[in-house]
């Protein structure tokens, strides 16, 4: 039986639907290859280190980025004239148990 007794169904689904888009899921899985689920992960990347390594402008993967960030999925903080992009390590972690059985 999975955790969606103890999940918020709601809040789980928009987060699925931001991972949908093969594009996204491919950034998601790009910015969670440093670290494990359930560990601490404090490597940031840049938008423009994701846009070259997801192959596409930097402006579309800025609307993407904006999906997963509002999705609560990353994190994404200004420093000067860049973005930089995080895996938000609290979800990943729910996202990792929510299917156990």
């Amino acid at each position: 039986m999975s955790n969606c007794n103890t999940m918020d169904i709601e809040a789980m689904a928009v987060k699925f639907k931001a991972l949908s888009t093969p594009v996204r899921l491919k950034i998601f899985m790009e910015l969670t290859q440093c670290c494990s689920p359930g560990a601490s992960c404090d490597v940031e990347r840049c938008i423009g280190d994701l846009a070259s390594l997801v192959d596409i402008a930097p402006s579309t993967l800025s609307h993407h980025m904006k999906a997963l960030n509002e999705a609560g999925l990353v994190d994404m903080q200004r420093d000067g004239k860049r973005i930089l992009c995080s895996v938000n390590t609290k979800v990943l972690k729910q996202l990792s148990g929510y299917f156990n059985i």
